[in-house]
């Protein structure tokens, strides 16, 4: 270990949280919106240090400055900067920033602490509801459906841009404890522990380097503009989302069971009429989270950008974002066999009604032509 710890010169703590607030965004819109307010210019995000053709947005988020609040860190107030993403998929991020500068590595990594236990999710900040209260309702008319759901997902990263001294990844590595930092503990973990903390390591170059946990990253990064706070930011939000339509089916499967239930229990002559109806209501609610799960799964497109991608599917997987996805597509499946059933037993229903026409039109029309010769 080096005799004194390094300082960070420049540097930053960015804490994220997301909420899923409609069924849907329109962009084009909420740029409107803004742009009819005396406040700071929006813009159409996109990744800067990267080739267009390598990583791109499906469809760029509008990225809005937000006015910068106070926010106290133990007996300290300082400023943060805060800024808000919206995505066309009907998610919106809040990121809050605290500048570190100029800082010795363990204040850097008390820096990160003490935010996280200010506006971490087990503080109660009131801060992001009150941020995400005033977006809502000046951007109302640009959200698609609007959603009361209180689903949401956090991330903290501890970002720095250079040291003060020329520092390479293995160097940090060897000379820098990362693990208080990445796991928030102040009491010394196990080997094991340490060992599963620092997996997911990526680097580039020899001076640059990210390491992923499930709720923190470090992104030591001295070129502008790292595109690998978009790339995390963008997984979070395919977390959220997969979340969202799993707890949306969730609750739709048992409904749709009674539904089913209740219409086998009480025949009538208009039952092939209400199993058609329900069929197509399912039918509508398979296109509907198909179309959005589509839009998610699309929201970045890595395709040239090695480095990038390799940091994207690491964190899809810490994520476990395939999983809840599969849990979708398993509760979408069993929901398209009950659409087939029921459009099934309506068309039966219907050619039972059909059937039983005929036969009483035939009936009458024997009835009618024995009438006469019944006559004396």
């Amino acid at each position: 270990m080096p005799d004194q710890d390094p300082v960070v010169v420049a540097g930053a703590v960015i804490a994220l949280r997301l909420f899923d607030v409609a069924y849907a965004i329109d962009l084009a819109k909420a740029e409107r919106i803004w742009a009819d307010q005396p406040r700071p210019p929006s813009v159409r995000s996109r990744l800067t240090s990267t080739p267009p053709k390598a990583v791109a947005f499906g469809v760029p988020p509008l990225e809005i400055p937000l006015v910068p609040v106070p926010l106290r860190l133990g007996a300290a107030e300082v400023t943060a900067a805060v800024t808000a993403r919206l995505y066309d998929f009907g998610a919106v991020t809040l990121a809050l920033r605290v500048r570190a500068d100029d800082l010795p590595w363990p204040a850097f990594a008390r820096l990160l602490n003490d935010v996280d236990r200010a506006v971490g999710p087990g503080a109660g900040s009131p801060l992001w509801g009150e941020q995400l209260a005033q977006l809502r309702a000046t951007f109302a008319a640009a959200l698609i459906r609007a959603e009361p759901s209180t689903l949401q997902e956090d991330y903290l990263i501890g970002m720095v841009k250079s040291f003060d001294t020329r520092i390479t990844a293995e160097t940090l590595l060897a000379n820098i404890d990362l693990v208080p930092l990445l796991s928030g503990e102040e009491r010394p973990l196990a080997d094991a522990a340490r060992r599963d903390l620092l997996q997911r390591r990526f680097s580039y170059y020899t001076d640059d380097l990210v390491v992923l946990t499930w709720d923190r990253a470090f992104v030591y990064e001295p070129r502008p503009d790292p595109d690998v706070l978009d790339v995390l930011e963008v997984a979070n939000a395919q977390l959220l989302e997969m979340r969202y339509y799993d707890e949306l089916l969730d609750a739709e499967l048992p409904r749709m069971y009674d539904l089913v239930e209740n219409m086998h229990k009480t025949r009538a002559l208009l039952t092939s009429r209400r199993f058609a109806n329900l069929a197509r209501r399912l039918y509508a609610l398979v296109a509907e989270v198909t179309e959005l799960t589509e839009r998610v799964d699309n929201a970045l497109q890595v395709t040239e950008d090695v480095y990038l991608a390799r940091i994207y599917g690491s964190a899809l997987e810490l994520f476990r974002v395939s999983s809840v996805s599969a849990a979708v597509d398993r509760k979408l499946a069993i929901i398209r066999d009950t659409y087939a059933a029921l459009y099934e037993e309506a068309s039966s229903g219907r050619a039972e009604l059909m059937e039983t026409a005929i036969l009483v039109l035939i009936v009458v029309e024997v009835v009618l032509a024995l009438v006469p010769l019944l006559r004396p």
